[in-house]
């Protein structure tokens, strides 16, 4: 006769992550792309982007039909000595984050700064406009 054995999930949990850490995999996911935060002011829109360990020449920012194309790609790095990992989660590859704008935003006046591993983009908001009255004349 078998024995009905109550179920534990952290016992799952922690047999998954005996697992992985046998076979050298990260406990937890690791992001593949840089995060994001995205806000609006009264008069612009703010990007900001955490990408560190780039250099602002790795950064490449393309913007076509209000779609916002942030692409970093670190430049090739010749090590003298081969590196064997025991853990790699530093964001090492390209990435290409896109963002769909909002209609009202003025993309030629758009401005980028980088610092201390954050790319931030103000793009500011186009003046509403106006309804104006046109006399007509007799």
């Amino acid at each position: 006769m078998k024995t009905v054995v109550k179920w534990d999930p952290f016992r799952e949990l922690d047999l998954m992550e005996r697992s992985m850490r046998r076979f050298g995999m990260p406990l937890m996911p690791v992001a593949a792309l840089p995060a994001a935060d995205i806000y609006e002011t009264e008069d612009e829109y703010v990007i900001e982007l955490e990408v560190p360990g780039y250099a602002e020449k790795e950064l490449t920012i393309e913007i076509s039909n209000h779609m916002l194309t942030i692409i970093g790609k670190h430049e090739a790095v010749s090590d003298e000595k081969e590196k064997t990992y025991r853990l790699a989660e530093r964001l090492h590859m390209e990435f290409e984050r896109r963002f769909e704008l909002p209609s009202e935003v003025d993309t030629e006046k758009m401005k980028a700064t980088f610092k201390e591993g954050v790319l931030e983009l103000h793009t500011p908001k186009m003046v509403a406009a106006v309804p104006k009255r046109i006399p007509v004349n007799a």
